[in-house]
């Protein structure tokens, strides 16, 4: 399905508040919603990927306070966690374009 990449107008000082807040999470490296925006802004480019973390932000925060549950982060390798075999061939794809292989054993327990 596509969907229209257009924003519509809303509250002006929401959207700047939500910017700000977009910029302070995108810079902490070890969280979710950074690594969301790196993800997003290889495909789509850095502002969409703002909007993106902006709207991801604004959702957050309307469960927040309409369901008054605390906030959870999940950390910044959730989406290695959900899809490990995605990460397994992400982690070759990027060491064969050194020229180096790359070998993935089980661990054992001891």
């Amino acid at each position: 399905m596509n969907r229209s990449a257009r924003t519509r107008h809303g509250n002006t000082n929401l959207k700047r508040l939500l910017g700000v807040a977009a910029m302070a999470a995108v810079r902490n490296k070890d969280s979710y919603l950074a690594v969301f925006y790196r993800r997003v802004a290889a495909r789509r480019g850095a502002k969409r990927a703002l909007a993106a973390v902006m709207h991801k932000l604004a959702i957050a925060i309307w469960h927040v306070l309409h369901d008054q549950v605390p906030h959870r982060e999940l950390g910044a390798d959730y989406f290695a966690k959900r899809n490990p075999e995605r990460a397994m061939r992400r982690m070759i794809k990027e060491v064969n374009s050194l020229g180096l292989t790359l070998r993935f054993e089980p661990i054992t327990a001891v």
